[in-house]
């Protein structure tokens, strides 16, 4: 179901009074993962100023994590609308516990015009191949 699994330690700064994960160190965790993705996919920057800019982000929270687990994120990328992408979640624990479930959407963009494009074919067509499976 998912092609890429990215361990992250959790570290002491990642964790609030209370002693577990803070909710906003999810994103970083998230973003860990999206460049691990990119990384294992052999995908770097688009197209010269074509990149994506991050357009929703969403989370579930099911457990809690804590300074010296190992999370490990599972990322996959489940779908392309016209200029957008979408990808979805896992984080688990070093027991293998279900600690959160996310979605995001990415926007292919274009920064020198300052606006949001159409998701270049050569993405669509690697990462289908990348994937397995035709999106």
């Amino acid at each position: 179901m998912f092609k890429v699994h990215c361990p992250v330690d959790v570290r002491f700064r990642d964790c609030d009074a209370m002693g577990h994960v803070n909710n906003a160190v999810y994103l970083t965790y998230l973003e860990i993962a999206r460049f691990a993705y990119w990384k294992a996919a052999d995908i770097g920057r688009l197209e010269g100023d074509i990149s994506y800019i991050m357009a929703r982000v969403e989370i579930d929270f099911r457990a809690s994590a804590k300074t010296g687990d190992v999370l490990v994120v599972a990322i996959a990328i489940r779908g392309f609308g016209k200029s957008s992408f979408s990808m979805e979640y896992e984080i688990r624990d070093q027991s293998g516990r279900l600690v959160a479930t996310a979605k995001s959407v990415q926007v292919a963009y274009d920064y020198a015009a300052d606006k949001s494009v159409p998701v270049p074919d050569f993405l669509r067509a690697k990462i289908s191949e990348f994937e397995g499976r035709s999106l």
